[in-house]
């Protein structure tokens, strides 16, 4: 037997998934109408949605199939997620892939498989839906085409899950999607003894730009922000909008020194872009770093208060070198 490979953005793919929160849900109608048809379509004993995780393989929804998980080592999702194309395995007894698997030589006893694909925005997906049987089984080009269908549809119940999840105004994590993808990168970070930054980030005079210029244009400054911050951190970075004008950034396997780094980056490319734009207001954030202390930080929601303070100090210091250079005789 062998173990599917692991597809080249997993970190991302994992990331995306884990915001979706899906992982471990009730069983829901809208899924579930559709393994029933994939199930009543290809005559077959068994139809699945299957949500391809860490090291299992987890059914969203199921049909002729008791179990609600199998490792991902024996998985055949785990092979469909590497491409966008239906995954047919006609007769597993004939491959050398699956010929000793335990799927394949005890319960359910699979002998045919096939599984499409089911992407929520861009990378490799984040499950499929297959159908299988326990027998071998042929697949024409119209039953790939069909089940492809069923495929695009299963996958925009995700995107409507994942829409669910991000902030609608800038595009970045939600602050409840925010806070559980964080708490889980924090809850890693402490298992396997690892770094782990905050940096907490809130943008100055906001409260001015809205009520001097309007919500239209303050609007307008939360994208920008979110903009800069998300071609500045690394995509594998958790950004969220956890306030009206505030954002989080955690950086994984970071210190603070290499958070700095890439702060400077974002002010920078908020200088460069006040220069470029003609408006009537400049971008600039304040930001307070909280690197993960295991000793201090027992949960995120500890780092996550330190961060806001952290935060708060930077924008006091701001104000008061403000106030200083105006107060100076010229």
């Amino acid at each position: 037997m062998r173990s599917p490979p692991i597809p080249a953005d997993e970190r991302e793919r994992l990331k995306r998934l884990y915001c979706l929160r899906i992982l471990d849900t009730l069983a829901e109608e809208r899924f579930d109408r559709y393994t029933r048809m994939a199930q009543r379509l290809f005559q077959v004993p068994i139809a699945l949605v299957s949500i391809v995780d860490a090291d299992r393989q987890w059914f969203k929804s199921r049909q002729g199939l008791t179990a609600s998980e199998t490792p991902r080592e024996v998985s055949f999702c785990g092979y469909t997620i590497l491409d966008d194309e239906v995954f047919v395995i006609e007769d597993a007894k004939n491959d050398s892939r699956f010929d000793d698997n335990p799927l394949v030589t005890g319960p359910p006893n699979i002998r045919f498989y096939a599984g499409c694909p089911v992407p929520a925005g861009q990378g490799s997906a984040l499950g499929t839906i297959c159908v299988i049987d326990t027998k071998p089984r042929t697949f024409s080009e119209a039953d790939r085409r069909l089940l492809m269908d069923l495929g695009e549809m299963v996958a925009g119940e995700l995107v409507t899950t994942e829409m669910a999840m991000l902030d609608e105004l800038t595009g970045v994590s939600s602050r409840h999607s925010f806070l559980a993808l964080a708490t889980k990168s924090f809850e890693d970070a402490k298992r396997q003894r690892s770094r782990l930054t905050l940096a907490y980030l809130d943008i100055d005079r906001f409260k001015d730009i809205n009520d001097t210029l309007g919500h239209a244009v303050g609007d307008l400054a939360l994208r920008e922000t979110a903009t800069i911050l998300q071609s500045s951190f690394r995509s594998s970075d958790i950004i969220g909008r956890v306030g009206g004008d505030e954002f989080c950034v955690v950086l994984a396997g970071a210190n603070g020194e290499n958070a700095r780094s890439v702060v400077e980056v974002v002010h920078r490319r908020l200088r460069d872009r006040n220069r470029e734009e003609a408006r009537p207001y400049e971008l600039s954030c304040s930001v307070g770093l909280a690197e993960y202390d295991p000793i201090r930080h027992h949960s995120f929601g500890e780092l996550l208060e330190q961060g806001d303070a952290e935060m708060y100090r930077a924008k006091h210091d701001c104000l008061a070198l403000v106030r200083e250079s105006a107060s100076a005789p010229t």
